[in-house]
């Protein structure tokens, strides 16, 4: 595999997570200091909006408007004409703080939620994932995951790729006409990673940021790792596929996930490398 270093793009962030690329601009979550952030390929930032309960996932409903995973109160919240409006409440379905998420072509949203209270001293346990209806109606789309994280979704619709952190494996789903998951399979068991962000490429792989080992993983269908990518930084959090043609790899890092450390040290980068394979599927 090729030793390449990436680019830092921007720099002084707090925690940076949940990337997206959307017509020609990065958008993210700067988690602890409680802000979506837009950012155009020059580097240059700036606060979409302010989120008082931390955001995390991002994603758009098919008539453009933005979904927002608020963490600490459990909810989804909609942009609509700069200002939050609620889109669902998920407080009774998810036993722990809200995180990362994907919305497919019909507007569905698909939140994971860290199942306990990590920072509280809880012990882990299962948790679900959530699906939110374009009209806000809120379900249990899958039980019995360990730390469900990162997730995308194939060009074709019909296949589910979740980041299980507490596990270190990648699991897939089946997605039905209907939204609902079935067929749970293994896509990728880790070697020696925790998954965190992820996203997808156009030959089916997918790109694994491992927050301990400070890399980002190519990874195949059946767990063969393709091609990795050490950060500048000392963890790597979420990646993003984007750029003009899909070949600029985005990836969030920083020097810790300790919420009042990160606020402290703002050590969190937007880091960017190209590679050969453009993004393709959801986000």
């Amino acid at each position: 595999m090729r030793e390449r270093t990436p680019a830092v793009v921007v720099e002084g962030l707090a925690f940076p997570e949940g990337p997206r690329w959307r017509a020609g601009q990065l958008y993210f979550s700067d988690q602890h200091d409680r802000r979506v952030v837009r950012m155009d390929p020059s580097g240059k930032a700036d606060t979409l909006v302010e989120v008082p309960e931390q955001p995390s996932g991002l994603g758009w409903l098919p008539d453009g408007r933005m979904l927002i995973v608020s963490m600490l109160d459990r909810r989804v919240l909609r942009l609509e004409d700069g200002r939050l409006v609620e889109h669902a409440d998920l407080s009774e379905l998810a036993t722990g703080e809200c995180n990362d998420m994907v919305v497919d072509a019909q507007g569905r949203a698909y939140v994971g939620n860290f199942g306990f209270d990590m920072y509280g001293g809880e012990d882990a346990r299962e948790t679900c994932i959530i699906r939110v209806d374009p009209d806000g109606t809120d379900s249990i789309a899958a039980d019995g995951i360990a730390f469900p994280n990162g997730t995308v979704i194939t060009q074709d619709g019909g296949t589910m790729i979740v980041g299980e952190s507490y596990t270190g494996r990648l699991t897939a789903f089946t997605v039905g006409s209907d939204g609902t998951l079935s067929g749970r399979r293994l896509f990728a068991q880790l070697q020696g990673a925790v998954p965190d962000g992820i996203c997808l490429d156009a030959e089916g792989a997918v790109w694994v940021a491992c927050p301990l080992t400070g890399r980002v993983l190519r990874v195949r269908d059946g767990g063969e790792v393709l091609d990795e990518i050490k950060v500048t930084n000392d963890f790597a959090y979420a990646c993003m596929l984007g750029g003009d043609d899909r070949r600029t790899l985005y990836m969030c890092t920083a020097a810790s996930s300790d919420p009042k450390e990160t606020v402290r040290l703002r050590s969190g980068r937007i880091e960017a490398i190209d590679v050969d394979v453009p993004g393709a599927g959801l986000p």
